[in-house]
């Protein structure tokens, strides 16, 4: 079976591919560069206005400059996982500007991999889904269809609604966190989590779901499960909302 990612740079593709490489064969990791935050900002900006945008800004620094703080329980969490965050140096690794470009459909198209893993990348074009028949499989850091988007685990907390804080793998569609869902964990957070280390949690929950996942579709036997509940989809809290939860629900 042959695997081929594409991938953002962020830490937790290096998580996912440590952790899988054992098991299938990752022929590829395709890495695209991050996508230009101003022409980001200003798409969110139309549908949620600027001062949203500026407050969730104000935020995504703060969140930042405070990461380190949290590094140790990352790695603890991580560690009793068995996963590791280091990137290889043998990893396999095609640099593009986008997953999205002609290049990585000819990529795929020679490579004809039995799965194709998405992480951290942004929206896949349905160009590139339907460029080879193998099924796109991601692993999302929420609940869906009630928490599309970014850090389901804290919205669901800061909605009160712990049954629903957990990890999903789906197969990926042309929507944002739209396809259908192949699996789902929840995660159960202690005092010391909060809004950095979630992420770590949702990653030792989901994995093994991913590689069942991928083995079942390398296999031809990959299912999905039937999911209810509204689909809303959400982004970074603005500097304020963090503040509020923070103080009325004590959401770090």
């Amino acid at each position: 079976m042959t695997v081929v990612m594409l991938a953002g740079r962020g830490s937790s593709t290096w998580v996912v591919y440590n952790a899988l490489r054992d098991d299938v064969s990752i022929e590829t990791v395709v890495l695209e560069r991050p996508p230009s935050q101003a022409r980001l900002l200003r798409r969110r900006a139309q549908r949620l206005g600027w001062s949203t945008v500026a407050g969730q800004a104000v935020f995504v620094a703060y969140a930042r400059a405070t990461a380190g703080r949290h590094r140790a329980r990352v790695a603890e969490i991580l560690g009793a996982a068995g996963l590791s965050a280091e990137r290889p140096s043998d990893a396999p690794v095609v640099e593009v500007e986008s997953v999205n470009d002609d290049s990585v459909i000819a990529l795929l198209r020679a490579a004809d991999p039995s799965v194709v893993i998405v992480n951290g990348t942004r929206i896949v074009s349905e160009r590139v889904l339907s460029a080879v028949e193998a099924p796109f499989l991601n692993l999302h850091a929420g609940i869906t269809p009630r928490y599309r988007g970014v850090h389901g685990c804290y919205w669901a907390l800061a909605n009160g609604d712990p049954e629903h804080a957990g990890v999903t793998v789906h197969v990926v569609d042309p929507g944002v966190d739209t396809g259908p869902v192949v699996a789902q964990a929840l995660v159960r957070p202690s005092p010391d989590d909060g809004y950095h280390t979630f992420p770590a949690l949702q990653l030792a929950a989901g994995v093994p779901l991913l590689r069942e996942a991928i083995v079942a579709a390398g296999a031809g036997r990959l299912t999905t499960i039937e999911v209810g509940g509204e689909s809303r989809l959400y982004y970074h809290p603005t500097i304020g909302a963090y503040l509020r939860h923070r103080r009325r629900l004590g959401l770090r």
